[in-house]
């Protein structure tokens, strides 16, 4: 099992639509998958899941089925995890659901990072809910457990964001093509560097027998999402900011200091140039199902089903180098 977070500092680049939609093609592919929303604003669950079904899973009181109802024993300093509820999508696609009480998290996150140091064994607990929920969760398959976690976090560097990295195996960053983007990625990478580096350190405190997740969170490449197109290019407007992200990247994320220079379609690091399916998007929310799914009968016509069709291929290709990054079976659907 390979568990992937979805990470960019800057927000409202289309990171969880992308999660959404890696998370079906990967199923699609009959790759078990399970989707962790570990994004406070629970954008994704609520992607997934019906109003009637959220009204449910987010009652007045308790919420034993989301994510907040698993780390609340914890939070409360009452006991260890609960195990977690997996919302089954279908026959190969789970969701642990998110929870706007999961940012009551934070703050018992950031007072046990330095605690680690000391060898708390509670304050490890705390860093390494995230890790064993995940694995818990994986359970939910009982043959053969999951293949591939594809976890959802929120567009900061703070403590609950720096716990489900540290519990990821690689990252792959969203990023739009312009300042801001350009901007998170110098931020992330020496976050990413300094987490990896000080968790390495603290892994061998951690008391005896508690799975301890190895926190080494590679980056595995970006992906440019929304970006306009005016025939069959990106627009220029686009294309000034395009084109300045492999260097960035490779400075910023990889630490690397010597390399030639390129533009980003000819960079591997760069794993999609995704496109803006501007009027499929509202369409396909209406029709809970991802773009790529939709037909005729959910409004789908003309233009449209060539739209769709591309959708497929594009999403097909992105899930296909993901899952050669890491080193995961993906069949034919």
């Amino acid at each position: 099992m390979k568990t992937i977070a979805f990470f960019n500092n800057k927000g409202g680049v289309g990171k969880t639509s992308l999660v959404y939609h890696l998370s079906w093609m990967f199923a699609d592919h009959n790759v078990k998958t399970l989707v962790v929303d570990l994004d406070p604003q629970a954008n994704l669950t609520a992607m997934f899941l019906r109003e009637e079904r959220l009204e449910e899973i987010w009652p007045d009181g308790e919420h034993p089925d989301t994510v907040f109802g698993s780390i609340r024993p914890i939070l409360r300093g009452t006991g260890d995890i609960a195990r977690p509820h997996v919302e089954k999508i279908n026959e190969n696609l789970g969701l642990i659901c998110g929870d706007l009480g999961l940012s009551r998290f934070e703050d018992k996150l950031s007072d046990a990072w330095p605690r680690c140091h000391n060898q708390d064994e509670a304050s490890f607990r705390t860093m390494t809910a995230f890790h064993r929920l995940v694995e818990q969760g994986a359970a939910f398959w009982k043959d053969s457990g999951a293949d591939l976690v594809l976890i959802d976090v929120g567009p900061n560097l703070g403590a609950i964001n720096r716990a489900a990295l540290i519990a990821s195996d690689q990252v792959c960053v969203p990023l739009a093509p312009d300042l801001f983007s350009l901007q998170g990625l110098r931020n992330l990478g020496p976050a990413l560097r300094d987490w990896r580096r000080i968790w390495g350190d603290l892994v061998f405190k951690a008391p005896e027998g508690l799975s301890v997740p190895a926190g080494s969170m590679t980056p595995v490449g970006y992906i440019v999402m929304q970006h306009g197109i005016q025939d069959n290019s990106p627009a220029k407007s686009y294309k000034r900011w395009m084109n300045r992200v492999p260097k960035v990247y490779r400075e910023s994320v990889l630490d690397e200091k010597s390399f030639s220079p390129m533009e980003v379609i000819e960079d591997p690091y760069c794993l999609a140039m995704l496109k803006h399916y501007r009027s499929l998007m509202p369409m396909a929310m209406e029709a809970r199902k991802p773009i790529f799914f939709l037909k005729s009968g959910d409004g789908a016509i003309g233009s449209h089903l060539e739209a769709v069709k591309n959708c497929y291929g594009d999403f097909n290709k992105l899930a296909k180098k993901i899952a050669a990054a890491a080193g995961i079976s993906y069949q034919s659907s």
